[in-house]
């Protein structure tokens, strides 16, 4: 039996999760919240951790009834992610790591959303949608790695959807891109945006670029005959990136052969994005899993998941290894759990 601790906080979301043997015992977040119009920047978010960070611990114990002895293993996020937000995580699983007298291992953030995700939904061996803030990549497992079979040239999805909520001025409360998400189910007008797939790669930068200019013109001429309200923004935005989304991934299925899909990260809890997934799923008979809120979002329990897999097969890291890598790849990691 192997019981983890796990420290999330690579971007504003910071969170302390336990498990045992696979089994979710704790899991405690909080969430970062600028005021609308405003992004979340590496200081104040490591600072907005720092002070929370000790609270969600004891609660994170609390919750669990362990006790500081009972932990086998302390995991934290090594990357990638915002430094100063990693840093402050880093710094304090490595003290709390000697105070217990616990090994530690830092684990590859996005290899935790991964492992979550088939934990929680029982997939076996799906073609991986990893969809976030941060990041934005088609993966599939081969050969004791999580190969990247297409990822954005830019910038993530989930940067994409939040800066637009900037530029409408949308609540950052709970998400921003929860609020799009709710604007989008009341769209009734299809604005026509830039569609850009190269290859297995998508590109989000130049349709926010052209959206972001629909949005001035029409403050600059508000009576326009052709308008589009924030909802009809919204739901253009929403149906194109996820179609671009669909397409490499339904590429990387039929070169794999695979019959699964598995949609992770914080974006993969948007119900219109797992609709338009489930059906090219159910056009090509294969099956789709995604998770909820809960374990979609970053959280500390997938890092402590991600650990204690790491853990029960053999992976040790020495203490001068224990640090953060912003530029942490999916594809750097071996997978040393997985036979299959």
């Amino acid at each position: 039996m192997v019981i983890s601790i796990g420290f999330e906080g690579s971007a504003n979301k910071i969170g302390v999760g336990i498990t045992r043997d696979g089994e979710v015992i704790s899991n405690v977040r909080r969430t970062y919240i600028t005021p609308p119009g405003e992004g979340f920047l590496p200081r104040e978010t490591a600072q907005h951790h720092r002070q929370v960070i000790l609270q969600i611990l004891r609660e994170a114990l609390e919750q669990s009834g362990m006790q500081p002895a009972d932990i086998d293993v302390v995991c934290f996020t090594k990357g990638p992610g915002m430094a100063p937000p990693l840093l402050t995580v880093a710094i304090v699983a490595r003290t709390i790591a000697q105070i217990w007298n616990k090994p530690l291992l830092g684990v590859n953030h996005c290899i935790g959303h991964i492992e979550m995700g088939r934990l929680i939904t029982k997939a076996n061996n799906p073609t991986v949608l990893y969809v976030s803030g941060g990041n934005t990549q088609v993966i599939a497992y081969s050969l004791k790695r999580y190969r990247i079979f297409g990822e954005t040239i830019d910038i993530a999805v989930g940067n994409c959807l939040d800066r637009f909520a900037r530029i409408i001025k949308l609540s950052n409360d709970p998400s921003p891109g929860y609020n799009i998400e709710q604007l989008a189910k009341n769209g009734k007008k299809f604005l026509t945006l830039p569609y850009s797939v190269k290859g297995m790669d998508v590109s989000f930068s130049g349709l926010l670029s052209y959206i972001e200019k629909v949005v001035k013109t029409q403050n600059a001429k508000p009576h326009s005959e052709s308008h589009y309200t924030n909802e009809d923004l919204c739901f253009s935005l929403q149906e194109t990136v996820f179609a671009m989304l669909v397409e490499i991934t339904e590429r990387a299925m039929a070169h794999c052969g695979s019959e699964e899909v598995l949609i992770v990260g914080g974006v993969g809890c948007n119900e219109r994005l797992q609709e338009m997934m489930g059906i090219m799923c159910e056009e090509r008979g294969a099956k789709l899993f995604a998770t909820d809120e809960r374990f979609c979002i970053d959280n500390g329990v997938m890092i402590a998941h991600a650990g204690a897999e790491m853990f029960r097969s053999g992976t040790r890291m020495p203490w001068n290894d224990a640090t953060i890598t912003q530029r942490y790849r999916t594809d750097e990691v071996e997978v040393t759990w997985r036979d299959d």
